[in-house]
């Protein structure tokens, strides 16, 4: 007798084969859990290496010569790591596979020349010619060209401002720096410490870039936006510039330069550095030391300790930089999996995640205050970051809370999670949705200011968080439609959902994620599975699924609307697509299982599945993660609940 399905044809088109049946999907998640668990650390966390392009070795190098340690051993060996990542026709994409991304080549071009590589040599002669191609250094983004300005390489007068005085702006201000994302508040404020003092490190010739430029420096910078505000905030960025010069400016200017370190040192403490991202440490270590603080002052050794804590390095010594630490999410997602795949709930291993996690919420109020009323309750991303909590990691760590025990007292447990829900309920926007790391910050206008062109300038409420918020509130009696809450953002996701049926990936790549999410909330919140708008979304599911069974979306989806769920099938992104249609109660069908089937005959000897796609967002069209984990969590998460749907029990 053999442990098969019967086979079928999907209506996406892939060949079904048979099925293993629900003995071999027991071993797999049997393997699976057991893989994962060896990987847990003593403590009860995990963390999987995250990865981003090399715009994160390239701040390494330049913060090193900017403290005067040019050529060091660190810059070589990140050197070394920039180096590789070339594309052969020259430059650096952003994401394997990617074209070469102008800001991103003109970063690893400058710092490979810093660290000492001849402008003859091969690699930089064709990265040369991709960045004049491009249209040269002067259209790179204004994080690049700042870099490019503290070592006399661009003019400081060409960059847009990012004065220090608007940290004077109260938070009710129609605009302050709590209008701007977390991230970006983060970002900026360091940054606009730099802009007031205007340093220039000193390069020898050799290091110098003017070749990468199409005229003089700063003659051709990237156009204004071609909208009243935009032409508003241009017009505003002459004015500031043009006040610099006026009487009494310098005392003011000295005041606001005193008022942001001192907003940014109140912000380092008890961190892994200024908000436990990349961009603001390195920005906050580069304000310190033109503020005076040496090597030595303890504020700036804590600053430059936390950055060298983001370091990797390989087997043959190169070092690689990640954008920041990701414990915290990558526990809750193993956790979550591990309960998923029927892990006991009073499991020994369950119950020392659960412990290390109860010690992760935050107990401090943070910007997120200065809108949401809550008690402190949420959970962060990163080691140390109490400052900071999001949305996404908090709704995560209490349906792990609700599914597992910890080794302490109930009573402690209990009490946490009715602080998390009630901030998490805080964080609701007046949309109805959810998003990041604060409440209302959704001021469109602010997207048209000169040195917004990261793309992320604010945190609107997104349908993947969305999505996920409404699955946790599951977990608690009473959310379900009807409710106030659930209602407001069961609106919001209908108006957010595309013509299509699918919906964007705020956080993960892309309308496969963000389809996944949202489905998977309706689901458990009780919403009716058959309704229009969400046959909608199950359709363009079944649409995107390729021959192999599996699903797959590029990262070029982010920029060209045709690629939507498109790409070659990647575990983590098939596990979405299996998890969403699970949801929207398709477990049986030929896709499904075809799906399912994908995922086991691709899982290796040691329990896991491999994934070199980059399948994580940071900023869409401008920074993408890979998470290491991702290719396991996901796939035990999806067969866990694929198991318990098919196998007649109510997925949950």
């Amino acid at each position: 007798m053999h442990d098969i399905a019967d086979a079928d044809l999907s209506s996406a088109g892939a060949l079904a084969v048979p099925i293993p049946g629900p003995a071999r999907i027991d071993r797999a998640i049997e393997a699976a859990r057991e893989w994962l668990l060896s990987r847990q650390d003593q403590s009860g966390y995990w963390c999987g290496e995250l990865e981003g392009d090399t715009t994160l070795e390239s701040y390494a190098i330049l913060i090193e010569a900017f403290l005067g340690r040019r050529g060091s051993e660190k810059s070589l060996r990140l050197a070394r790591t920039i180096r590789e990542e070339a594309l052969p026709a020259g430059g650096w994409s952003q994401y394997p596979g990617g074209p070469a991304d102008l800001s991103v080549s003109c970063l690893s071009y400058f710092a490979l020349k810093v660290a000492g590589d001849d402008a003859g040599a091969a690699h930089l002669q064709r990265a040369r010619d991709a960045i004049l191609e491009l249209g040269g250094a002067d259209r790179a983004n204004t994080y690049t060209r700042y870099h490019l300005a503290m070592f006399g390489q661009y003019p400081w007068r060409a960059l847009p401002a990012i004065p220090p005085e608007m940290i004077f702006l109260p938070a009710r201000a129609p605009i302050s720096v709590y209008d701007m994302s977390s991230w970006s508040r983060t970002i900026f404020v360091p940054l606009s410490i730099l802009w007031a003092c205007k340093p220039i490190r000193e390069l020898p010739p050799a290091c110098g870039v003017a070749e990468l430029f199409r005229a003089a420096p700063g003659s051709d910078p990237p156009p204004v936006p071609r909208s009243a505000w935009g032409t508003f905030f241009s017009t505003v960025d002459r004015g500031l510039k043009a006040a610099e010069h006026l009487p009494g400016a310098g005392r003011l200017r000295a005041h606001a330069v005193a008022r942001a370190k001192a907003w940014m040192v109140e912000r380092l403490e008890g961190s892994d550095g200024l908000s436990a991202i990349l961009p603001a440490m390195s920005n906050a270590a580069l304000a310190l030391n033109c503020l005076g603080h040496a090597d030595d002052d303890p504020l700036l050794r804590d600053a430059l300790a936390a950055l060298d804590g983001l370091l990797l390095e390989d087997d043959a010594g190169a070092l690689r930089m990640q954008p920041c630490l990701s414990p915290v999410w990558d526990t809750v997602l193993a956790c979550h999996a591990l309960a998923q795949a029927r892990l006991a709930p009073g499991d020994p291993r369950l119950a020392r995640a659960v412990s290390w996690l109860l010690g992760k919420q935050t107990n401090r109020p943070g910007d997120w205050a200065e809108r949401n009323r809550a008690r402190p309750g949420g959970w962060y991303f990163e080691r140390r970051n109490d400052l900071y909590p999001d949305v996404d990691d908090t709704c995560m760590a209490l349906m792990v809370l609700r599914q597992a025990r910890s080794d302490g007292p109930e009573e402690a447990q209990t009490a946490a999670i009715a602080r998390g829900l009630a901030w998490m309920l805080g964080m609701q926007n007046r949309d109805g949705g959810w998003a990041s790391f604060d409440r209302g910050n959704d001021k469109a206008v602010l997207t048209q200011v000169p040195f917004a062109d990261h793309n992320a300038m604010i945190d609107p409420s997104s349908a993947d968080i969305t999505g996920r918020v409404l699955e946790c509130l599951s977990y608690f009696p009473g959310f379900g439609p009807g409710h106030a809450v659930v209602e407001r953002a069961l609106r919001f996701l209908r108006r957010d959902q595309n013509r299509e049926g699918a919906w964007y990936g705020r956080w993960g790549v892309n309308y496969v994620y963000g389809t996944w999410q949202v489905l998977r909330g309706l689901a458990c919140v009780g919403e009716n599975m058959t309704a229009p708008y969400v046959r909608r979304a199950v359709e363009w599911l079944l649409a995107h699924q390729n021959r192999d069974g599996g699903w797959g979306e590029t990262i070029a989806s982010y920029t060209d609307p045709e690629q939507a769920g498109r790409g070659a099938s990647t575990p983590s992104q098939t596990a979405w697509a299996v998890m969403g249609l699970v949801a929207a109660g398709e477990e049986r069908s030929t896709a499904v299982r075809n799906g399912v089937r994908h995922l086991l005959e691709r899982q290796d000897a040691e329990g896991t599945w491999a994934e070199t796609d980059w399948t994580g967002t940071g900023f869409p069209k401008v920074f993408y993660l890979r998470y290491h984990l991702y290719r396991h969590t996901f796939p035990l998460m999806a067969l866990g609940q694929y198991r318990r749907a098919a196998g007649g029990s109510e997925p949950r």
